[in-house]
């Protein structure tokens, strides 16, 4: 398993650990590869802001042994194009499944790159329909496996970390668990936490110099601002469960985990205009817009738990982590007998 980084917070790192433990449910092993992070080889080469790529001797003896070798985003988004070239180069002619979280086309500042890679030996997968037809529109077969989940997560601590954070338990606190990126739409969730008289909690770091516009923003807030987990035994589950709504007012996610996360640990989501949004919310989650001023106030003032069971149910149904290696196993085997357009999209 190959990517720029593993092991962290990032959404490509949360779904590549997934699949490890579904390849692991499938008998097997499974080797780690990346840039930066908690890894069974590190390659820094590969890393996003490397200034070289690893060799392809470095390479080769990284992935030496394996039956398949899984890209995670290092050939779709093009963050390091000279190290996408070198994992293309060692993959050829050898059975791969490249995991498309992002493609070059869906970042303004890259969308005039050519689309990822491709070889007969090859498997396509990306995390939502839309790339998959944007795929099929440059001539790659694709097959749709979505971002799965744990529909009966570890409960949180709500207390305890309410008071971590310093937030009395009649305050309402509105979680924002994701990095600070300009498409991110951190101001949008800040004009709404204001609207309805909440605190608003930024969970994750400000990237890609996003620094400067994020203190500018906090600076003309006008409601109390919390920026990251100030206390270091504070847990994702934590988070969810301190929160009283979820926010993920984003123009653009590839999926956008909090949509579904937020079902699984029973709180109320605030969903932006991001475009999978509407092809996740088709399989029938009720959230809100960013709108919906009066009625998100209303939830928060008396929560709607037919609505949260039922946003659980949904997650349950169409996105359980239960499902993922049999899933996965079906594109597992079409890769190993050498047929890997031979996969049927979706679940």
């Amino acid at each position: 398993m190959v990517s720029f980084r593993l092991g962290g917070s990032d959404g490509v790192s949360i779904e590549a650990a997934k699949w490890a433990g579904a390849f692991g449910t499938l008998g097997w092993d499974v080797r780690t590869i990346a840039g930066d992070g908690p890894v069974d080889v590190l390659l820094p080469g590969l890393a996003m802001e490397a200034e070289e790529p690893p060799t392809r001797g470095e390479l080769g003896d990284a992935l030496s042994g394996a039956d398949i070798v899984v890209v995670e985003n290092l050939c779709s988004l093009p963050l390091n194009p000279r190290a996408g070239d070198v994992v293309a180069s060692a993959c050829a002619g050898r059975p791969a499944i490249l995991h498309h979280h992002d493609l070059p086309w869906q970042r303004p500042h890259l969308a005039h790159l050519p689309p990822p890679p491709r070889d007969p030996l090859w498997a396509h997968v990306t995390i939502n329909e839309r790339s998959r037809a944007e795929l099929a529109r440059h001539g790659i077969t694709a097959t749709t496996i979505y971002n799965s989940f744990d529909p009966d997560p570890p409960p949180g601590d709500r207390d305890r970390t309410r008071r971590s954070l310093g937030i009395a338990s009649e305050v309402r606190l509105l979680l924002q668990p994701t990095r600070a990126l300009a498409r991110k739409n951190v101001a949008a969730a800040l004009e709404l936490s204001q609207a309805v008289g909440g605190h608003f909690w930024l969970l994750g770091p400000a990237e890609d110099g996003y620094g400067p516009e994020l203190d500018r923003l906090v600076a003309r807030a006008g409601c109390p601002v919390l920026l990251g987990a100030d206390h270091p035994a504070v847990r994702i589950a934590d988070a969810y469960a301190a929160c009283d709504a979820v926010l993920l007012p984003s123009t653009w996610e590839g999926f956008g985990n909090p949509s579904v996360e937020s079902a699984t640990h029973m709180r109320p989501l605030v969903v932006g205009p991001y475009p999978v949004a509407n092809e996740l919310a088709a399989f029938g989650f009720r959230w809100f817009g960013l709108d919906d001023i009066g009625p998100l106030a209303r939830c928060l003032a008396e929560p709607d738990l037919e609505l949260l069971r039922h946003n659980r149910a949904v997650a349950r149904r169409h996105f359980n982590l239960a499902d993922l290696p049999d899933v996965l196993g079906r594109v597992v085997d079409d890769v190993v007998s050498g047929r890997p357009e031979g996969v049927v999209t979706g679940r």
